[in-house]
């Protein structure tokens, strides 16, 4: 669809935005997408609000173009962005003014890219996620717009695993059984064998040294659960653990939102949940029948910009149909698709 050069259109801008990579849509009133275009990554706790935007700028130019826009006015009626890094309401605030200072939309939402995901993996804006990729997150959204959400900043706020997490918990737990401070495990040796070193040790002073990049820790999720499968408590005792963690924070959320004692979609998603690791996943979901007997666990996989155009669909008051269009452009993976290998993107930041 092209419309006239300058008109602007009545529908959404979503913005994703996460560490790793930034996709963006023009979708119309009616759900029809009318450009997406996909950038480098989105750090604002580094480079700080106003510079992150600047950074989204190119991408909002190319949809427009894709539309046959050229750029004169507002684009369009709504701005619905999620977006990594935006854990705390003055990290929303910022973000918030630094878009609603250009002339992308009548009106802006902005909120962490774990909402995103649960929009896309329910059929209204009510529900539980929990994604566990590099880092964990879990929120909650109930269509009143109340919401449950946790300050998610690593350790420092309680945090536990994600890709990241139980890399450096595998990183850990080798070096330590190499020294002779903790029990012997199999990672060590499986750590060394898979970067080509002497093990865990070596790995760590590597990196140190810079002589190995730091980002390729993530790959050590896969040694990990390669190990746990051939027997070693340590590993397996590592992802009982992140199963119990996902738990938690699912058990948490529902309570908060009092959604315990009735039907609720719990949506798990990210690369280390996405790769449907049967030691994980059947652990998770036997834990789950106990905490949250009633919770309607699903595993999607799909481009959480969906969920930030649904969610500015909604706010436009889009009809089903609407939101039946935008889905057919994002087809999205559910858990009985099968077992898929570890994403690309697993070992990046939620």
């Amino acid at each position: 669809m092209k419309l006239p050069q300058n008109e602007q259109i009545p529908g959404v801008l979503a913005i994703d935005a996460g560490n790793s990579k930034t996709d963006v849509a023009l979708v119309t009133l009616t759900g029809t997408v009318l450009g997406s275009v996909r950038g480098g990554g989105f750090q604002p706790h580094r480079v700080g609000a106003d510079q992150a935007i600047e950074g989204i700028a190119p991408l909002v130019e190319s949809v427009a173009r894709q539309a046959g826009l050229t750029r004169g006015g507002i684009l369009t009626t709504r701005v619905s962005a999620c977006m990594a890094n935006v854990d705390l309401p003055i990290e929303e605030q910022r973000l918030h003014a630094a878009i609603a200072a250009r002339p992308w939309g009548v009106s802006v939402g902005v909120t962490n890219d774990t909402f995103g995901l649960l929009r896309a993996g329910t059929d209204s804006p009510r529900g539980v996620a929990v994604v566990c990729g590099a880092g964990i997150n879990c929120v909650g959204l109930l269509p009143d717009g109340r919401t449950a959400r946790f300050p998610a900043l690593g350790r420092l706020t309680g945090d536990w695993g994600g890709g990241g997490g139980m890399a450096a918990e595998a990183m850990w737990h080798a070096a330590r059984a190499e020294d002779g401070r903790g029990e012997p495990t199999a990672l060590s040796d499986a750590i060394g064998s898979y970067f080509g070193l002497a093990g865990a040790n070596a790995v760590a002073e590597a990196i140190h040294l810079g002589q190995l990049a730091e980002q390729r820790l993530h790959e050590l999720v896969r040694v990990l659960f390669t190990t746990a499968e051939a027997g070693d408590p340590t590993a397996l005792q590592l992802i009982d653990r992140q199963a119990d963690e996902i738990t938690r924070l699912a058990f948490v959320t529902l309570r908060r939102l009092d959604l315990l004692d009735e039907p609720t979609p719990l949506i798990l998603g990210g690369g280390v949940l996405a790769a449907r690791q049967p030691l994980l996943i059947d652990n998770l979901l036997a834990r789950l029948a106990k905490a949250a007997p009633l919770a309607e666990p699903r595993i999607v996989v799909a481009p959480p910009v969906l969920g930030a155009a649904l969610l500015g669909l909604d706010h436009l008051g889009a009809g089903p149909a609407a939101h039946q269009r935008l889905r057919a452009a994002y087809p999205t993976v559910s858990a009985s698709d099968g077992r898929p290998e570890f994403p690309s993107e697993m070992g990046q930041p939620a």
